[in-house]
């Protein structure tokens, strides 16, 4: 029987779980109004976790306590089984991502009146590129946190397959189609051709490049220079200078990595960077995002920036709640100028997914835009280049994945 299961899309940036009832696929609101929910989670000072929009409520009202996202990412890495001190308890993130699954399978029980001991998760065709041992690894740790959470049987279907699958309709009977899925943490492709008998999949592939990695960019392009990136240090001794070293601000522009950066040792590298810094009003500011433990009301700043230029107009990146009035601007030319470089890299691996399949460009009726980072005006421009005489289609960017699992549990 189908009702025991539970398809579940646990994504980098957002979460959606979803069954199938009477043959069609159903979103569970698993928080009030809403088919989705940001897959984060805040472990306040005192009480228990929260999750989504609770969890970044949480953040921006300045309750004290830690704030995580992008959780996804750190599967397949050593980092997901250390165990961390996380609002004065020891937890390992493993342990976090099972409890988040575990509020997502209690949630959808309460609202179904159903029991779920099997789930279909969706996952990118690869978690880490070029590394099947990593790849393997994330896939056995996401696995392991769905058992810990009280799932008896797991199984995995790859997220653009599961678009495929909800999205084929658009196009035309017995087309050919190419989905392009751009997530927070991964870029996934496949080609399906459309028919009387169903859904027929050709090739799938991907890489591990998406939202993250664009506001990671664009962060460090336009953010992190207001905090000192970019500067020059003065020398201990002799004469001239020593570029400031990048790695606190990569850390800072890494959403799964900002927690860390709480510590005692960068906030001492910070303090010396200071001592010799050229700048030092904007080394000042660093030492200001890590006292005060700012990086993620920093990462939602430039997500709002990348949102507005995206949308085709001037705006800026509001970094007033580090200092009054601090405000660097961002511009559709200055998004595109950062993120000139991975133009090459969705290009290529929609390009190669074709190859896999067999099928010449010429051949491609439709391309069909999915996942968040979709929207991002360069990743329609590169799926019309290499396919200039497709339909460029847009699904459901935020539920097109979880809505093909549930129909892929009739299966």
């Amino acid at each position: 029987m189908q009702n025991d299961i539970l398809a579940i899309d646990f994504g980098t940036s957002n979460s959606a779980v979803a069954i199938l009832h009477q043959g069609r696929p159903r979103r569970i609101a698993i928080e009030a109004d809403g088919e989705t929910l940001p897959t984060a989670v805040f472990f306040p000072a005192r009480g228990g976790m929260r999750i989504g929009t609770a969890a970044a409520e949480a953040l921006t009202q300045g309750a004290e306590g830690r704030y995580m996202r992008a959780l996804k990412s750190v599967l397949g890495t050593t980092l997901f089984h250390e165990s961390r001190l996380i609002s004065g308890k020891r937890r390992t993130l493993a342990e976090i991502v099972t409890a988040f699954l575990v509020t997502l399978r209690e949630r959808a029980e309460t609202v179904t009146g159903r029991g779920f001991h099997r789930v279909l998760s969706g996952r990118p065709v690869h978690f880490h590129s070029n590394d099947p041992t990593r790849d393997a690894q994330a896939e056995a740790d996401l696995r392991g946190c769905y058992l810990a959470a009280g799932f008896d049987e797991v199984a995995f279907l790859a997220e653009p397959e599961a678009a495929a699958l909800a999205s084929h309709g658009l196009g035309r009977a017995g087309e050919i189609g190419l989905i392009v899925d751009i997530g927070g943490g991964t870029s996934d492709f496949s080609v399906f051709r459309s028919g009387n008998e169903g859904l027929e999949i050709l090739a799938n592939h991907g890489i591990r490049l998406g939202g993250t990695d664009f506001d990671q960019q664009i962060s460090l392009n336009h953010a992190m220079p207001a905090l000192g990136h970019g500067g020059k240090l003065r020398r201990v001794m002799g004469p001239g200078l020593l570029p400031v070293p990048n790695a606190i601000y990569v850390d800072l522009a890494t959403w799964a990595k900002i927690p860390f950066l709480y510590v005692p040792e960068t906030r001492r590298m910070a303090a010396d960077m200071a001592r010799m810094a050229v700048d030092r009003a904007a080394m000042t500011r660093l030492i200001t995002v890590l006292d005060e433990e700012l990086g993620h009301e920093l990462a939602f700043a430039v997500e709002r920036g990348k949102i507005a230029a995206n949308g085709g107009e001037g705006a800026q990146i509001a970094m007033g709640f580090i200092e009054p009035r601090l405000a660097p601007a961002i511009s559709p030319a200055s998004l595109n100028e950062a993120l000139s470089g991975y133009r090459t890299e969705l290009h290529d691996a929609a390009a190669e997914t074709l190859r896999m399949a067999g099928i010449a460009p010429a051949q491609v009726g439709s391309v069909i835009l999915v996942g968040g980072s979709s929207l991002m005006g360069l990743v329609a421009a590169e799926a019309l280049r290499l396919c200039p005489e497709a339909q460029l289609l847009r699904s459901e960017a935020f539920t097109a994945v979880v809505d093909g699992l549930a129909l892929a549990t009739a299966r």
